[in-house]
């Protein structure tokens, strides 16, 4: 045949690993991999990001998912981090001069629960040791001698008034109500009766006398309230007293040992004098309620709230305790919500008050990472509201300000505490899709100064015998994992050739970790189903199968639509303007190719070549253009000294979906140099690639799913060894091949070939020969370019026959003069329409 030369050989089909050449049986002989395989681009970038210290550098993973990203960061970032000092511990304290803000407080790693733990031990002891000191005689008798004192003096106040009442003809009653002033007559108190039965004169003379005792009475009840506020208070001062002297032990023993930082020394300064200040709480302690009194239980509930909410003020909330983190922290948060990543504030009811208090702030993601690594997903952070701007405003400041996000969002803010900002060192790391990385650079302004270090994972990396190396070692980490089995030297061949198939490339691997990882799971399961103890090549093709066949329905359907003649696609026999292009589909993670036929119908006109798809909004932008590049090639190619007079349509048949890409540009060619040169195609053969001005086939992607899509359809019809696909020359290196396929093409059953121009490409789908051009622009008579050159002459021709000349009638007999057009042959070609 003709067409032999441009003909693929099978061992060009795909690359195969030789399992001798690995050098192991099983991959229980060899180390497995500390890392990860092929993205050196990516470990040097983050070995850079984790070891600068400038502020900014902080790191940002780009790559598709399943490349590593993960595992590649956090196995670099946990080996530095466990060489790096443990963080300090931080914790809040009330804050005794203003209790809304409460007090961030540094702790050499480990005090901060010891801390706690010192405070509450001190708690505990002054609840004990205050009801003590009360029962002591010593503080009875001074608090019996201060009340003595001034009962002397109140006792003494109210008699000299006594006197100064007699003087004046009074005594002096006290009473529930107050003090009351009764007149004296012959010695003895009067009755109010007996003193309105005075004589007038004797009346005015007794309240003559007694007009200055009310004032005197005000001034005395006075003064008795002063002695008795001054005897509350030397109490209160006695009460005071005794609680420090009870806690003076247990607090200096407290400071010593934490001598040297002065929050510490403030917070027990302040909690020392707010404990002589509440003597009450802790000298009183639980008391029950009083039986059969009303209202008892209430009164009891409320005082153990007031008693409980002092204690709690002496607590101490350990934000962050690094004590049990093996160098520095390494935090992956898997929610990054505003209160994940910068912490919040609790709340709780109480009588229908919701209230709050130091021991309820909570510590986010940022507080814990301090000191060390956050490794954050970008799309969820951009997805939880405020998160973003909270991480952003953290690595401006250098700190994190634990607020309610309702004051963040603008509306009315609540009352509830305003900690003390702490101070954050971390260094971030997002991972992320490209789109979001350069969305980001190109939208937010803080992006590039806040994210300086660019982390690009690579989906593919040379096949050499380091990556090859490096792969089988991966395989053989990942068989180290609980329920897998060892793999066999021909499962890793196996596997690195799936790896190879990934990325459609005889000399490289797919990098994806995640694809590594299922088929060694899933190649183990089918060996335990077959009884092996270590996986065979045949597990892994077993494995690959059993995936393909639990998502392939729709392409199985697709073909059933084919064979029955619902979908309609010929691979045999020949037409005109008719030939088969090839498309992929992804269905998730499932790629399979499918046959499409393409028609293009040719006729006299000034249109140009019209994209139907197009004209029905079905094509997308860059099909649009692989079409419009057809008319650039007729022009230049066959219209040089004669205008192009064409109308041609171009069409998918039976096609319900929009159409995008130009790897169908060479087969919508070839169907129009068909019907121009009216010459059948082969229907036999699938064309793919697409196509320049010049003519010259370009190559494109999922060359092999489209080669083995069009073969399983052929196989369906049964191959009858005239089928195969043409391919571009530069897709050679993309084929990757099932063996089914292979096998197919070297016992002749099936072929592919591989073109460079749209001449080779129309030689094998005609069996007729391009044509040379020669230097006039003509090209060898009969070929197919001298074809398809006349064609377009005769349409310009008749087309001037059309022309009318201004004030020149035509009849229409005239006007179809010279319809037939003549060729170099002499034969008379007519028009297909």
């Amino acid at each position: 045949m003709a067409d032999e030369k441009w003909e693929v050989p099978p061992e060009n089909l795909a690359w195969r690993c030789d399992p001798a050449s690995l050098g192991f049986e099983t991959t229980a002989q060899i180390e497995p991999l500390q890392g990860i395989a092929g993205q050196e681009r990516a470990v040097q970038a983050i070995d850079f990001g984790i070891n600068i210290e400038a502020p900014g550098y902080n790191l940002f993973l780009v790559g598709v998912p399943g490349t590593g990203r993960w595992q590649a960061v956090r196995t670099q970032i946990e080996a530095k981090a466990r060489t790096e000092p443990q963080p300090p511990d931080w914790c809040y304290v009330h804050n005794f001069d203003n209790a809304d803000e409460p007090v961030a407080i540094c702790l050499p790693t480990g005090q901060g629960t010891q801390f706690a733990a010192d405070m509450q031990e001190l708690l505990s002891l002054s609840q004990a040791e205050i009801p003590k000191a009360f029962q002591d005689e010593e503080y009875e008798e001074l608090k019996s001698q201060i009340m003595r004192e001034h009962s002397e003096r109140r006792d003494a106040l109210l008699e000299g008034l006594q006197e100064r009442a007699r003087e004046a003809g009074f005594i002096i009653q006290v009473t529930p109500g107050g003090m009351m002033t009764i007149p004296v007559v012959d010695g003895q108190p009067i009755t109010p009766e007996q003193y309105e039965q005075l004589p007038e004169e004797q009346r005015q003379q007794i309240e003559e006398r007694g007009k200055e005792l009310p004032s005197q009475i005000e001034q005395t009840f006075r003064q008795a309230r002063a002695i008795e506020r001054e005897a509350v208070e030397k109490v209160r001062e006695l009460d005071q007293n005794v609680v420090r002297e009870a806690v003076s032990h247990l607090f200096e023993k407290m400071r010593e040992k934490y001598r040297g930082n002065p929050k510490v020394e403030r917070f027990l300064e302040g909690a020392a004098n707010d404990i002589a200040e509440h003597v009450e709480e802790f000298r009183n302690g639980n008391r029950p309620p009083m039986e059969g009194v009303p209202g008892a239980t209430v009164a009891a509930s409320l005082a153990e709230m007031q008693r409980e909410e002092t204690m709690n003020r002496y607590q101490v909330n350990v934000l962050v305790s690094n004590a049990e983190t093996e160098g520095a922290p390494v935090i992956c948060e898997e929610h990054p919500t505003y209160y994940n990543l910068v912490g919040r504030i609790d709340f709780r009811v109480r009588f229908g008050v919701m209230v709050t208090d130091p021991r309820m702030i909570k510590a986010g993601a940022l507080h814990k990472a301090s000191g060390g690594y956050l490794v954050l997903d970008a799309l969820d952070v951009l997805t939880n509201p405020l998160a973003w701007d909270g991480l952003k405003r953290t690595l401006r400041t250098g700190s994190v300000s634990i607020e309610n996000l309702g004051e963040q969002m603008g509306i009315i803010p609540t009352t509830t505490l305003k900690p003390e900002p702490i101070p954050i060192e971390a260094k971030v790391v997002l991972v992320g899709p490209p789109f979001v990385y350069y969305l980001l650079y190109a939208l937010d302004k803080d992006f590039a100064r806040l994210f300086r270090v660019k982390v690009d994972f690579d989906t593919e990396m040379p096949l050499n015998d380091l990556h090859l190396a490096q792969y089988t070692a991966l395989l053989a980490a990942l068989t180290r994992g609980e329920g897998m089995k060892p793999f066999s030297a021909g499962a890793v061949a196996r596997a690195v050739e799936h790896a190879a198939r990934l990325r459609e490339h005889q000399g490289k691997l797919a990098t994806s970790y995640r694809a590594a990882k299922d088929l060694v799971a899933e190649a183990s399961y089918w060996a335990g189903q077959a009884g092996h103890e270590v996986v065979a090549p045949e597990d892994v093709d077993h494995a690959l199968e059993a995936r393909e066949y639990r998502s392939r329905m729709l392409e199985e359907k697709i073909r059933e639509w084919i064979e029955e003649g619902t979908l309609m696609i010929d691979t045999s026999g020949s037409a005109v303007g008719q030939v088969n292009g090839l498309s992929v589909s992804m269905l998730g993670d499932y790629i399979f190719g499918r046959p499409s036929r393409i028609t293009a119908r040719t006729f006299l006109g000034r249109g140009g070549v019209v994209n139907i798809e197009r004209e029905v909004e079905m094509g997308g932008r860059i099909h649009n253009k692989g079409v419009l590049i057809l008319s650039g090639y007729l022009g230049g190619r066959y219209a040089r000294e004669v205008p192009l007079s064409l109308s041609a349509t171009l069409t998918f048949e039976q096609l319900y979906e929009d159409v995008e890409g130009d790897s169908a540009s060479a087969a919508e060619l070839y169907a129009l140099l068909s019907s121009l040169a009216d010459l059948p195609i082969r229907q036999g053969i699938a064309v793919t690639g697409s196509v320049n001005q010049r003519g010259e086939v370009q190559p494109v992607g999922g060359v092999t799913h489209k080669i083995e899509g069009f073969y399983h359809v052929c196989k369906l019809r049964g191959l009858t060894g005239d089928q195969g696909v043409i391919i571009p020359h530069q897709n050679v290196r993309n084929l990757m091949l099932k063996e089914e396929v292979v096998t197919a093409v070297r016992e002749g059953r099936f072929h592919i070939w591989a073109v460079r121009t749209v001449d080779e490409g129309m030689e094998i789908l005609t069996g007729t020969p391009a044509g040379r051009q020669y230097p006039d622009g003509s090209f060898e008579m009969g070929s197919v370019n001298d074809r398809v050159m006349w064609r377009l002459r005769h349409f310009a021709e008749t087309l001037k026959q059309f022309a009318v000349e201004p004030g020149v009638e035509r009849s229409a007999e005239e006007a179809l003069v010279g319809i037939g057009g003549h060729r170099g042959d002499g034969r008379v070609e007519e028009s297909d329409e």
